[in-house]
């Protein structure tokens, strides 16, 4: 009734990260900045586009000094004196939803320059770690790969849905569980520091600097793969204890037989994540049939229950009664129009 579980447990959560207890990465710093690795991140940098952060600076006008800036880095990052910019704060407006924002931190092109070479040496470090059920943030993973690991669940039958959201994620993250844990795999104690400046850097709001003692910003290059770090002990224990778990950043499901299956697993799930020192937000939590449907990476999945007005001889597609079917929610549909017809104003203009 559920996948097969995992049997090897780690005495503890962060045992997760390294659980056959490999060779920690002694050495790891000298690898970020090398200056072919300086080169390669400034490269993605530039090919993400985006707009600068507090010092005013765009990539553009970072180009015109681009070996200096790299000097700078590359000398900053081996004595260790590196000290990144407060994040500058971008409120972005929730898509259908009037009045409410999400916030965007947007570092320095120069921090984000530091961030990608980061994220060049962790990534190929974690990635063997981290879990099947996750597919947010991955190489050669997509959220297509995420719909057909739940639509082949649902085909067995296994149609009671946990429909989970997390309270405030980027936002509330220990920062000394997830250093913890990103310590699993890497002893660099320079790594280790320079990672915890980017998380404490602050944030600049209005003109005034507020702290950072918690959270992980998003808008942030490095912020999608730590954000995998610390809910990697989250999706190895729930398969270790043989729960159909598919995780997509923050977005997560599982999929059951039963009701009372589904209360079990929300109730297990739960004290998981409150180990980590992450909070379901329970307004936005449920438990649901699938014919009464649930909304994941942008769709509504639904089995029809409604009969078909007209006889099955005469429909020329797909459609039956009773059939799984997979469409854009309301809220995807109005973003996807803001974005086109700004867009095509863009055009015009």
């Amino acid at each position: 009734m559920s996948e097969k579980p995992v049997r090897d447990r780690p005495r503890r959560l962060a045992d997760w990260l390294n659980p056959t207890g490999d060779k920690k990465v002694h050495s790891l710093v000298d690898k970020v900045y090398k200056r072919w690795n300086l080169e390669d991140a400034w490269l993605k940098v530039k090919g993400n586009g985006g707009a600068g952060g507090v010092d005013g600076q765009s990539l553009m006008d970072f180009e015109k000094v681009l070996e200096e800036q790299l000097d700078r880095l590359h000398a900053e990052l081996k004595s260790d004196t590196y000290q990144p910019l407060p994040v500058r704060r971008q409120l972005i407006p929730k898509a259908g939803q009037p009045g409410k924002f999400r916030p965007l931190g947007i570092p320095t092109i120069y921090d984000r320059v530091c961030q990608q070479a980061l994220l060049n040496r962790l990534e190929p470090i974690f990635e063997p770690v981290f879990d099947d059920a996750s597919f947010g943030y991955r190489k050669g993973r997509s959220t297509k790969d995420a719909m057909r690991k739940i639509w082949k669940e649902l085909g067995t039958g296994a149609e009671w849905i946990i429909d989970a959201d997390l309270k405030d994620f980027f936002g509330s993250v220990n920062h000394e569980k997830l250093l913890t844990l990103v310590a699993q795999r890497i002893s660099d104690g320079r790594v280790l520091r320079l990672i915890e400046r980017m998380l404490k850097a602050g944030v600049l709001s209005e003109g005034q600097r507020l702290p950072t003692e918690q959270g992980t910003p998003q808008g942030g290059i490095v912020s999608p793969l730590l954000s995998n770090i610390l809910l990697t002990p989250f999706d190895r224990e729930m398969r270790r204890r043989g729960f159909r778990l598919t995780r997509y950043a923050d977005d997560w499901v599982v999929t059951c037989h039963t009701r009372a299956e589904a209360c079990r697993v929300l109730a297990e799930a739960t004290k998981i994540l409150e180990a980590l020192g992450v909070t379901l937000n329970v307004e936005k939590t449920r438990i649901v049939h699938v014919t009464t449907g649930f909304e994941f990476l942008g769709y509504k999945i639904k089995r029809g229950r409604r009969p078909l007005k007209l006889a099955p001889g005469k429909i020329r597609t797909g459609c039956r009664q009773g059939n799984l079917y997979a469409y854009p929610r309301e809220k995807s549909i109005e973003h996807f129009r803001i974005r086109f017809a700004s867009g095509l104003g863009a055009k015009l203009r």
